[in-house]
């Protein structure tokens, strides 16, 4: 068994205004850690696109039309205060949306252990009916309503440890009974949502808010509290929400994270894979704004996915 890594030149397209930190060079960050001769054994593919009906799964056909309307002949347009489409960022989020399905695919036919999407714009604050936080499309909350739907499994979880809150998978899986979403994340910080009281519509969301300045210790008893809980969901894959911004490198945000904490909850999420799904783990990028931070973090969460995977 392997890793897959997919990417796609589109991420390098998707280009933002100067300044910003959801960048290019997050992406030649990413490329460059994986460069190294340890990760010779990835399995690299190049991500499709994905058919613009693809979306649908978690946003309104008024949404995608807007989105698609919203993409300029050149320059920028502006969505949100922090959210900014140029010409070619259609084509990146059909990408990554592309990349995640087949990921789902590839983990589920067995052709893989497990895989990772080192694609941008990230998604997990694109809510139903609004983009925003960098994101267009629910990347993450897309491919698990495209493992139950179109691969007809009954369960799957979607684990998240970027350091904002997920409120768009939360809100696309709000009413889902087949998904259970586990959140960690700085609060009070953008995008305001995530407090412990938000379980979804049957239970089945846990929401695992940390006080700004809080490092690695309270995140392992945080997750430690929730992952017996995913256990207990048995799902049939796990996709994950992977961003590197809780390292206390990164200017967005004020946790206190270490490199070795990134692979202990890589660990940690595989130990609950092995029990429950054969070890069938979807990871896409998400944050992560100190480009040495990213991609040494990266570096450790994908080489804990290719050794558990071995």
């Amino acid at each position: 068994m392997s890793t897959i890594l997919y990417t796609h030149a589109s991420s390098l397209s998707h280009v933002t205004p100067p300044g910003h930190p959801e960048r290019v060079e997050r992406m030649h960050a990413v490329a460059a850690a994986l460069s190294d001769t340890e990760f010779a054994a990835l399995d690299r593919r190049e991500a499709p696109q994905a058919a613009a009906d693809e979306v649908l799964r978690g946003h309104s056909i008024a949404y995608v039309d807007r989105i698609r309307a919203a993409q300029p002949d050149d320059g920028w347009s502006q969505l949100d205060p922090d959210t900014f489409m140029a010409p070619a960022s259609w084509e990146a989020a059909l990408r990554i949306v592309g990349a995640a399905e087949a990921a789902v695919d590839a983990v589920l036919a067995g052709e893989a252990a497990n895989a990772f999407v080192a694609m941008r714009p990230p998604g997990h604050h694109a809510e139903r009916e609004r983009a925003m936080g960098f994101c267009l499309f629910g990347t993450v909350a897309i491919a698990a309503k495209y493992a139950l739907d179109h691969h007809r499994l009954g369960r799957v979880a979607v684990l998240d440890f970027d350091v904002h809150h997920g409120n768009g998978t939360q809100d696309i899986l709000w009413d889902e009974p087949r998904a259970m979403f586990v959140s960690s994340h700085q609060m009070p910080l953008y995008p305001g949502t995530g407090a412990a009281s938000e379980t979804g519509a049957h239970g089945q969301i846990v929401n695992l808010p940390l006080g700004p300045g809080t490092g690695g210790h309270e995140m392992r008893a945080a997750w430690e509290s929730a992952l017996p809980q995913v256990a207990e969901f048995e799902p049939e894959l796990i996709l994950v929400s992977a961003g590197f911004d809780a390292h206390r490198d990164d200017p967005l945000a004020n946790l206190n994270w270490t490199g070795p904490d990134f692979a202990w909850i890589t660990h940690a999420i595989m130990d609950v894979a092995e029990d429950c799904c054969s070890g069938r783990v979807v990871s896409s990028l998400e944050g992560g704004y100190d480009l040495d931070a990213l991609g040494a973090s990266v570096a450790l969460h994908v080489k804990v996915l290719m050794e558990r995977g071995a």
